[in-house]
């Protein structure tokens, strides 16, 4: 227990310390221009590296991919034996190593400088080969490890990967990169089941129960019993969403012994909660856990379009 929290402990002093780099002005200036590169780069971002800064360099790449960053991975090994083909003029590469001296990246720093290809660097070692190569390094704190000899890379690559996700955020929020474009490069699993939008899932058309203010008990049940949603929208003659009726409704209805030809509009919930089409499902879920309901009417402007049911959502792999 000891040994694993003093890791953590040196762990966030590692993060401490990154956090305190970016406040001084030469580290930030570096930033700044490593984003202004990486932003008008007219390719990808290639990230590389070996070792356990390569593993860390993959997790950017998918980072940076997933996020409107187009990136790809170059494995240091295979850069040599023809894989640096896939580097083009139009790209800029993304270099990771600790020490700065990993052998391996030696080929790729000499293509780079043939080809006048930009070459960015992460290092904790100012003096080192890959800090003296690059175009612009961003110097990494240097950390203590958290093993008992202070060899096995662990507070080290917890800042670079830290610095990834830091960057990479930093680039997604400049682009303007939104929950739509999220869902785009996310279709699958429950996280792209939750970025789907309401229209995507909801009722339309004749598939929406709606009745007239002025129906009756009876035509409400006959509504709801045929749409098969638990319940039904009241909507006035322009086809705006004033009530909602419910199975609910209908039962304290009958409970009362209300006469089946008296109007719908005097036993519907008024200005029921609706929500917009392009409403994230997952918010359309809150607001059904939160009024504790099932039936979720959807209106565009105030004029009913759809809507969604809590079975919709849990058969989508929303919940």
């Amino acid at each position: 227990m000891e040994t694993a929290c003093r890791s953590l402990s040196i762990a966030a002093s590692g993060l401490n310390a990154l956090e305190a780099q970016f406040a001084e002005r030469d580290f930030s200036a570096t930033f700044l221009r490593l984003i202004g590169v990486i932003m008008n780069v007219r390719g990808r971002v290639i990230v590389t590296g070996i070792g356990k800064s390569g593993i860390v360099a993959r997790k950017m790449t998918a980072t940076l991919t997933s996020t409107g960053t187009p990136a790809i991975f170059l494995h240091p090994a295979d850069a040599g034996h023809g894989d640096l083909g896939m580097v083009t003029p139009d790209d800029v590469v993304l270099m990771l190593s600790h020490s700065g001296e990993s052998t391996e990246l030696g080929p790729i720093i000499q293509y780079c400088k043939r080809f006048a290809i930009p070459l960015l660097g992460m290092t904790a070692r100012d003096n080192s080969t890959v800090a003296s190569a690059v175009d612009i390094c961003m110097m990494m704190p240097d950390v203590p490890e958290a093993c008992s000899n202070t060899l096995a890379p662990t507070t080290s690559t917890t800042v670079q990967m830290a610095f990834g996700d830091a960057l990479a955020i930093a680039l997604m929020e400049m682009r303007g990169f939104s929950a739509d474009d999220f869902h785009k490069f996310h279709p699958n699993g429950r996280l792209g089941a939750q970025l789907l939008k309401v229209r995507e899932l909801m009722a339309k058309g004749d598939d929406v129960p709606s009745v007239q203010e002025g129906a009756s008990l009876l035509d409400a049940t006959i509504e709801m019993t045929r749409a098969r949603l638990g319940g039904t929208a009241v909507v006035d003659q322009n086809g705006r969403l004033i009530g909602a009726f419910t199975d609910g409704d209908l039962r304290r209805a009958v409970t009362g012994k209300q006469n089946l030809t008296e109007a719908v509009g005097r036993f519907m919930t008024p200005t029921p909660l609706a929500v917009a089409p392009d409403e994230l499902v997952h918010e359309a879920l809150h607001l059904m856990h939160e009024r504790n309901i099932m039936l979720l009417f959807v209106c565009d402007k105030g004029a009913l379009v759809g809507a969604v049911h809590m079975h919709d959502l849990l058969n989508a792999g929303v919940a």
